[in-house]
Order: C-alpha cells, then structure tokens, then sequence
C-alpha cells in the first residue's frame, strides 16, 4: 500500500510541476517524451553549426561525486516551499524523507543498523522526482551564453565562439557560479572527474585554461558522455571503434546458442541478438548516425555476422538473402527509421528545447554551399523525408493539459472472450452476439470498422440505417484508423445527443489501449476527454 500511495502523490506532483513548468526544459531525466537522446542531440547539434561557422566550441562535463547519496533534504523542503506547496503534500514529502534505516550484508553477516542522515530514499518512484526536483534550480545560475544540459545529475554545458579568450570567460563564470551554488546546498563537485573537450577544426589552437575550485580542469581528445564517446573532430570514430569492439565481444553468446547439435531455434536466437546486440547499436544511432558511411560500415559486418549465425546460413550466402529470411532491415535503414521516429516525437511536443532547432532553417544555405561539412539532425531529417510526408499534420501532444486523476476510466464488453475465432463454429458466435443484442436491445447501436490496403485508407461506421466514411492519409497505420473512426463515432453520439448507445469494434489492442491508463497516444487521450 506504501508503494502504491508514494506511485500515487508522484503522478500529482509530476503533473503539477510539468503544467506550471516548474522544472527546467534542458532537464531530460525522468520525464515522459524525453531521454538522454536530447542531450546527446543537442550537443551534436551545436558542434555540427560550430564547425560549419568554423567557430570554437568547449564543452565540460560535470561530475556531482554522490549526488543522489548527498542530497539535501531542507534544501529540497525549501524548493518545494518557494514553489508554492503547502499543506499535506510538504507533511508527506518530509515524513517520507526522514527516519530511514539502512544496513549492509556480507554473504549471511549483516552490519549494524545506520539511520540515514541526508539523501532521497533508495528505490521508490518519488524519490527520482524529489531529486529532480532537488537539483533542478542549479541550471538557473548558468549564464545564457552558455548552453546546458541536465540528465538527472549528470551536468554538461558548452560555449560557441570565434574569440577563444570570450569563451573562457563566460565558462569560467558558470563554472565558479555552479561551485557556489553546489557549496550552498550540499552538492560536491569532483574535480578529478570533470573533464572538457575542445571542438575545432582549425589546427594549432590550444586548450582554454579554466578551474574548479582552483583545480585546472583536464582536457581530453574524446569523452563518453551519456554512453556516447564524442572526439574533438566529432567523427565518432572512437565510439563506432568500441561498440563494435563490444558487439564482437557479444556474438560468442550467438556462437554458443547456436550449436547444431543442442541449440536454440531461429526464432529464440534473433530475439537473443535484437535484444543484447541490436539494442547497443540502435541507442545512439541517431546521433552517431551522422558519422561517414565509411565508418558506419564496420557495424555492418557485426549485423551480418550474427544474421548469418541466428540463420545458420553459409558465409558466401548474399546479405539481401539474410534480410529476407531474418525480417530484418539494414542498419542504414534502421537508422533511418529509428531518426524519423525520434524527429517526429520531437515536432509533436511543442515545450521540447530541440524543437525549434529542428523547424530553423537559418544555416541552410550555408551548410548547402559548404558539402564537406555534416548538417545537423532536422536537415538530415528533411533530406530523407519523401514527398508524402510533406502534407503530413503534425498532431502536437499536451502531456499535461488534463490531470490523469480526473480522465474517464473506460471499460468494455467482450462477450466472446472465452472463444477462439480459429477454433470456434461461426453460428455459435453469431448466436452468442443475438443474445447480446436482446440484453442491450435498448441501446442504439454503432459499428465501427477501420481498413488498409496498399495505397488508400478509410474508416467508417454504421448506425441507424446510415453510414459515415472517412478517407485518411496513406500513410495511417490500422491501429490509426480504427481509433479515428472510433473518435468520430462518439463525436457523433455526442452531436446527435443519443443517451442510450452501445458501440462495436473488433481491434481488442484498441480496447485495451482505451483501458491503459499509461497510454501516451494523442487519439486515445482525445478519446477518454469525450
């Protein structure tokens, strides 16, 4: 029940603080439609326009030494008060941080028991959002010449300009300024781990000087940061170099499984590579992906090495013949997919910080007139995007507009829930539905139906001897359909003020869509507000 009621005042708390923007939009961490991708994005982007502009670029990455360890809870009381909370939630929030207990084990020995004086408790959801929330005001002391980037504790800013002694200055005075405000609410800066780079492409520039705490920060040629490892030239080389070195390592799983003798089947080994191989080369790949083809090429041989292990097939077996057997595309195209769907997300959530960016066609021109330079995500993304999408309407989703405790809870009839289409006689089925209909025969019905073929997509229904079709874009999926045609059913429901209807639909991933109540599609929200 604990469990649950924490679950429960996080999603208020949550909603409240994302309706009144009370948290920062370059904070990426735990929240819904954003991930370390932004960040990683965002940087990329400033280095692809720094080099075009042929500008210099530093970047540093902070690290806060236990910073979820070491919070500090009347710094966090504080946040919580100067945000205008009061009342029941601030009594909750303080019981819940103070008298907690904690003791180590050793094999079967335990050690004493230790109350814990400072930090958020571990492994509960509210205490992810009380961090956040914790740390969030240090992004408001950054001066706003200079770009930053929060992912929970993990901290990055960076300065762009042509005049390297400009740059120092202005990130030596967030740096002294993010200092002060670590020293004031109880944060501990590492100097030993916090690094910089130096992005540039004019030779012979050296390292700017800049300190921590009167410790000089050290400069390196590439850094990992958030799983991605940037190189000063940012040709990403050195991460494509060990993630192959890394998925290479992995195939022996593969090698292993796949004994003729005693092994896995087809099935269970590609679910086994998709899940511990695909997945380190898709996260990222959006990013990494604008590195030249000739260095993406050598991930190719690790996706075609484990195709050819999952299918048993020979090494002189042709690659589209391993496409074809495995219902897997090429990298390339992967990654095409996966930019598109990350571009859109990001086109959909009008408060998202890259959105902007995205839409800005000021340095277009220029990287036109410049080919030997890479142009950043939103011009790659418009390079690729065919002529359908051009007249495409862009659905933006408010993810906070109404409060989740107060949208309608839908629920269904499924009087065929213990019959099998396959397996059952269809006058069975049709008999069971009669009975259905003399149960509910004072209820109007409606019929809705949703399809697809290869180049048209429509939907209708059907009630009262009338029917309304709707012609949609090619490009909507099945699902789509059968939502909008369901949407506009009630829609006209609602119009023609029928108090007593029943409406009919055979897509049961809709239905349970409706009943989810952690669904983040538009439509389905569009629907529960009705």
């Amino acid at each position: 029940m604990c469990k649950l009621f924490e679950r429960i005042v996080n999603v208020r708390l949550v909603h409240i603080l994302e309706k009144n923007e009370y948290i920062s939009p370059f904070q990426s961490g735990f929240r819904k439609s954003r991930s370390t991708i932004d960040n990683l994005m965002s940087l990329e982007t400033d280095i692809r326009v720094a080099l075009l502009k042929r500008n210099h670029l530093v970047s540093i990455l902070f690290d806060i030494y236990k910073a979820y360890d070491r919070t500090w809870r009347y710094g966090l009381m504080k946040n919580l008060y100067d945000l205008g909370f009061r009342g029941n939630l601030t009594i909750f929030v303080q019981n819940f941080l103070k008298q907690r207990f904690f003791r180590v084990r050793m094999g079967n020995t335990y050690s004493n028991i230790f109350c814990q004086e400072e930090g958020v408790p571990q492994g509960s959801v509210l205490s992810v959002t009380l961090f956040v929330l914790a740390i969030n005001p240090i992004l408001s002391v950054i001066p706003q010449t200079v770009q930053k980037n929060l992912y929970v504790d993990d901290l990055h800013i960076s300065c762009c300009a042509r005049n390297m002694q400009f740059i120092e200055r202005q990130l030596q005075t967030a740096i002294n300024n993010i200092v002060e405000w670590s020293n004031k609410n109880g944060f501990t800066i590492s100097a030993q781990k916090t690094i910089g780079i130096h992005f540039y492409k004019r030779p012979l520039h050296p390292d700017p000087k800049l300190l921590l705490s009167s410790a000089p920060i050290r400069f390196q040629d590439n850094y990992k940061f958030l799983g991605i490892v940037f190189d000063k030239r940012l040709t990403f080389l050195p991460h494509i170099a060990s993630l192959r070195k890394r998925c290479l390592r992995s195939l022996n799983i593969l090698r292993t499984l796949s004994n003729t003798s005693w092994g896995a089947d087809r099935s269970c080994l590609l679910r086994v590579y998709r899940s511990v191989i695909r997945s380190r080369i898709d996260y990222g790949s959006v990013v990494y992906g604008s590195a030249r083809p000739s260095y993406l090429k050598r991930l190719d041989y690790v996706h075609h090495q484990a195709l050819r292990l999952c299918l048993g097939a020979f090494r002189t077996s042709p690659i589209p013949s391993l496409y074809a057997e495995a219902f897997e595309p090429s990298l390339s195209s992967r990654r095409d997919k996966l930019s598109l769907s990350y571009y859109f997300r990001i086109l959909s959530n009008d408060n998202h910080p890259l959105r902007g960016t995205l839409l800005n066609g000021n340095n277009n021109r220029l990287f036109n007139a410049r080919p030997t330079c890479i142009p950043h995500f939103g011009l790659r993304m418009r390079n690729i995007l065919p002529d359908t999408f051009h007249d495409v309407k862009i659905h933006t989703n408010d993810f906070c507009g109404h409060p989740p405790w107060m949208e309608n809870r839908i629920s269904y009839i499924n009087p065929f829930g213990n019959f099998t289409k396959s397996d059952s006689n269809n006058s069975v089925l049709i008999s069971l539905f009669n009975q259905h209909r003399q149960f509910y025969q004072s209820y109007q019905p409606v019929f809705t139906d949703g399809s697809k073929s290869l180049k048209h997509v429509g939907c209708a229904f059907f009630t009262n001897g009338h029917i309304v079709s709707y012609k949609l874009h090619s490009l909507t999926s099945v699902f789509s359909s059968e939502i909008t045609v369901v949407y506009f059913a009630l829609k006209y429901i609602d119009v023609h003020d029928i108090r007593k209807s029943i409406l009919y639909t055979d897509s049961m991933s809709l239905l349970e869509s409706l009943r989810s109540p952690s669904t983040r599609n538009p439509l389905i929200k569009e629907v529960r507000l009705l």
